[in-house]
């Protein structure tokens, strides 16, 4: 669980669709060779993802310990919840619901899916209280609710960052710099979503796809993530880019290749 000192730390805005916007250059020899080699898609290299996000959103590298994790942060956004941070408000845990309700008919999250529609867009539990955290608990003992976390992680978020970041010709750590970015701040069409965090940055620098270099453009891209971040007081502690991404960055392991040390929000972590 996160540490209460911790908390506030996503704008987990919803994703509607996952469509990505194809980079200029995609077949250039550079483009393609980067592309060959691993991505963060790699079973190792998303492992280690999974844990630098945990680290940053519950202060733990046991990522697989938050399918359980329920919790009202008090930024807005109702319930958090699960690996990735699904929340009540913003839509992204109604579609897991529903996920798993196809899955597994009459499960113990089935009965809440009208008041999941009711309170999308708001901080509301009108319909949720007392007793859907408890059934959370529940439902997260079953393998197909686990997998169902997994799959909208994926579709949701994993996959369309990893994508965008092939696409740019980027290595890991760009593809986890969009991954961490799509995480908390969505892909929607306000200012700080990831896709005008990504605008910004294209303002700046060319990503490798385009002939630039990709460190310059990575820089520029954190630049404008911590720009995003300092727009809402919840994520105004920017250390999960300035004392963790921009670390590697300055330490030029482009693969994210361990060991790995780090810091976020005053916690150090180390992964061999």
């Amino acid at each position: 669980m996160k540490h209460p000192t911790h908390t506030s730390r996503r704008t987990l805005l919803a994703l509607i669709g996952a469509s990505v916007a194809s980079a200029p250059l995609l077949n250039s020899p550079r483009a393609a060779a980067l592309r060959a080699a691993a991505g963060l898609d790699d079973p190792a290299k998303k492992e280690i993802a999974m844990k630098l996000v945990s680290s940053a959103e519950n202060s733990s590298l046991d990522w697989k310990a938050q399918y359980k994790y329920i919790e009202d942060i008090g930024d807005g956004r109702g319930y958090t919840a699960g690996i990735i941070g699904f929340c009540s408000g913003t839509g992204d845990m109604l579609d897991l619901v529903e996920l798993y309700t196809d899955r597994r008919p009459g499960n113990v999250l089935a009965p809440y899916l009208p008041a999941l529609r009711r309170v999308n867009g708001t901080d509301s539990h009108d319909g949720l209280d007392p007793d859907y955290p408890r059934d959370w608990g529940r439902a997260a003992q079953d393998q197909t609710f686990k997998q169902a976390q997994n799959d909208e992680r994926d579709r949701v978020y994993f996959n369309p960052a990893v994508r965008q970041g092939k696409a740019d010709g980027l290595r890991v750590l760009g593809q986890f710099a969009y991954y961490d970015a799509i995480v908390m701040h969505g892909d929607g069409t306000d200012p700080t979503s990831f896709r005008n965090i990504r605008g910004r940055a294209l303002n700046r620098a060319r990503p490798p796809a385009q002939g630039g270099d990709e460190v310059t453009y990575l820089d520029a891209f954190l630049d404008a993530r911590v720009w995003a971040m300092k727009q809402e007081e919840a994520h105004s502690d920017t250390s999960r880019v300035d004392t963790a991404q921009r670390v590697f960055l300055r330490k030029g392991n482009l693969d994210l290749d361990t060991p790995l040390d780090w810091k976020v929000y005053g916690d150090s972590f180390h992964l061999d």
